[in-house]
């Protein structure tokens, strides 16, 4: 096996060097690493969100919308997975499709006058 920076330490050690090049915005770097640990511990939402946030914001909008798509599986009232899913889907011209998942975010956070 061949261990690269991206993927050397503990999970606690890769989730820290994640969000330090997400912060940097350095999305494909924090995705590299990111993508590694959600494989290590998938049932896990932090990381998988922010993995989800570093595809989008790298453009790999079908990748952010599996992950964003496994977490509102798992956990249907998560507010920013359900957001992040609708922009996502927006992004990519779809927003028949995300205009479900922004409506059930504005009413998770309680602004009702979208609805």
């Amino acid at each position: 096996m061949n261990i690269t920076y991206y993927d050397h330490g503990t999970p606690s050690e890769r989730w820290e060097r994640g969000r330090m090049f997400f912060d940097a915005k350095d999305f494909a770097a924090a995705a590299r690493v990111l993508g590694g640990l959600v494989e290590e511990v998938p049932e896990q939402t932090g990381p998988r969100l922010l993995l989800a946030r570093a595809y989008y914001h790298s453009a790999q909008l079908r990748r952010a919308e599996h992950e964003l798509r496994i977490i509102v599986e798992r956990d249907p009232v998560e507010y920013y997975a359900r957001l992040m899913l609708g922009r996502t889907l927006e992004r990519q011209g779809r927003s028949e499709e995300a205009e479900p998942h922004l409506r059930f975010a504005s009413a998770l956070a309680g602004d009702f006058e979208q609805l």
